[in-house]
């Protein structure tokens, strides 16, 4: 297709490629769809809104093909140099992520939306057509962030991102769907507030909002305006540190997940951390490419920190406590959000963006097998106690062996290889970028992790006092969900070389 060329006000050529905007742009089109169609369905016929969501998120999966089969593409160029959107290895792996992430979360969704029971606590009285509106604004705002060139345009994406989530987590009608959004809504303003701040110092230094402008212009800019362009990299470092959850600001989590409707957890706590974790690689390896040493050794103590803060937590949640299983995903994301953070610490200490395959190969892990266990998590429901999954295989099988499977993934340990291989790439990165002390701490971090892993699978397949029954008939978008994760953690773990080509970018 070719680029439509359109002149601004400004005299510049802005060149629009429909092609590379396409994955973005079908999402919000979904969204607009789904909102226009809410005012005229029915109510019997409110369901069809679902299925048509999942059918938009499919198609904007599918745009992403051209673009992988093709060369990179930018779009949205100036005749001063510099585009604001670039569709690159980098931009489809995570567009990938995020779309993925949100057409399982829209599986899991279908039949909580559908079937919802006044206070049953995962989606009480969800309103469909607001849901699905909320979701599908979400993801494209998650889709946009990765291919963003520009702060203008990142600060716009991460929005669009969060913003829709504050609502869905209110949606849950039973009190705590209101405190958690409260909650989540005034720390991630502030982080917000403080990202705005540090992002107009950088542009007052660097005298350009490009990515790739702003490298250039910390590099050459005068002595005197380097504390406000120290200042300006370490406030906005701060906000997409947030949204990642990495430790000291990653206090709203483990509320946030309690009071949101189950499948808007697992949603936040993969497809909200990947635009986090975008965010933040483009503006340290790109905009900040000069203060590499500097943001290195910060992201190294955020990593260290972030998982051992994560993994302790996780350890001490006990198997009577209310909501104790997403309470253990809700530490246990944190956990995994240090593990992120590795290999843009070893970026920054390379000088280099290599290191970023194995974020981005560990990120597309993660996604699918937290998810995954959300959707397990979704299934059993009830009060959300450990002590409930005790005997799960005498009651249900398949659950019980699909969430066995996520959680060894997640620990790293056969037959979850792929989560082993994961792991091994982001250790590997922290060693080959001469960070010892970190590739140590993350060895201590995944034995604690084993602890609370292997303790929830084996309450799986523990005797149990209830008579063993008939499982109940799973519903079949969720039974799809919990199939496509399953099948591809399956298919990862016995070829683990597809994730190796994530990392060397001869997939993309």
């Amino acid at each position: 297709m070719t680029p439509l060329a359109v002149a601004d006000p400004g005299g510049l050529i802005q060149s629009v490629d429909w092609v590379a905007v396409a994955p973005p742009l079908i999402a919000a089109l979904a969204a607009l769809a789904v909102l226009v169609a809410d005012l005229f369905l029915p109510e019997a016929r409110k369901r069809l809104l679902g299925w048509l969501s999942a059918a938009g998120l499919l198609a904007a999966l599918a745009a992403l093909l051209p673009l992988v089969l093709g060369d990179t593409r930018s779009t949205f160029c100036f005749t001063s140099g510099g585009c604001s959107y670039t569709a690159d290895h980098f931009a489809l792996a995570f567009q990938l992520l995020a779309l993925g992430g949100a057409l399982l979360t829209a599986l899991l969704s279908l039949h909580t939306v559908e079937d919802a029971v006044p206070n049953s606590g995962s989606a009480a009285g969800l309103p469909g057509g607001e849901y699905w509106f909320l979701l599908l604004s979400s993801a494209c705002g998650a889709a946009l962030l990765p291919a963003a060139r520009d702060l203008a345009t990142l600060v716009i994406a991460l929005e669009v991102a969060t913003l829709p989530a504050f609502a869905l987590v209110a949606l849950r009608r039973d009190g705590r769907g209101a405190e958690s959004a409260l909650k989540f809504f005034l720390s991630s303003v502030t982080a917000t507030a403080v990202m705005l701040l540090g992002v107009s110092f950088v542009y007052a230094a660097a005298g350009t909002i490009q990515l790739q402008g702003i490298a250039d212009g910390l590099a050459q800019a005068p002595a005197q305006l380097k504390p406000l362009a120290e200042a300006g990299a370490v406030l906005t470092l701060v906000g997409f540190a947030f949204k990642t959850a990495a430790v000291p600001f990653h206090f709203w989590v483990p509320d946030t997940y309690v009071g949101a409707p189950l499948p808007v957890a697992g949603y936040l706590s993969v497809v909200g951390k990947a635009a986090g974790l975008a965010g933040l690689a483009l503006v340290t390896t790109l905009a900040f490419r000069p203060y590499g040493h500097t943001w290195g050794l910060v992201l190294a103590v955020l990593a260290a920190l972030t998982m051992t803060v994560g993994n302790a937590a996780a350890l001490r949640q006990r198997a009577d406590t209310p909501y104790g299983a997403v309470r253990l995903l809700a530490w246990s994301s944190v956990g995994q959000a240090g593990y992120l953070l590795v290999p843009l610490a070893a970026a920054g200490y390379a000088g280099s963006a290599e290191p970023l395959g194995a974020t981005v190969a560990y990120a597309l892990i993660y996604g699918l097998v937290n998810l995954g266990a959300f959707g397990v998590v979704a299934l059993v429901g009830g009060s959300g106690r450990l002590e409930s999954f005790r005997g799960l295989a005498g009651r249900n099988r398949w659950a019980a062996f699909a969430l066995a499977f996520f959680l060894l993934c997640l620990a790293g340990l056969p037959p979850g290889v792929v989560g082993l291989f994961g792991k091994v790439v982001v250790f590997r990165s922290a060693v080959d970028a001469g960070l010892g002390w970190l590739a140590v701490v993350m060895a201590v971090n995944v034995v604690i992790a084993l602890a609370y892993y292997l303790k929830w699978t084996a309450l799986l397949f523990a005797p149990s006092a209830e008579q063993a029954v008939a499982p109940r008939r799973v519903p079949a978008p969720l039974a799809t969900a919990l199939g496509l994760a399953a099948s591809g953690a399956v298919v990862l773990s016995v070829a683990p070389q597809l994730v190796l080509q994530v990392v060397s970018g001869s997939l993309f």
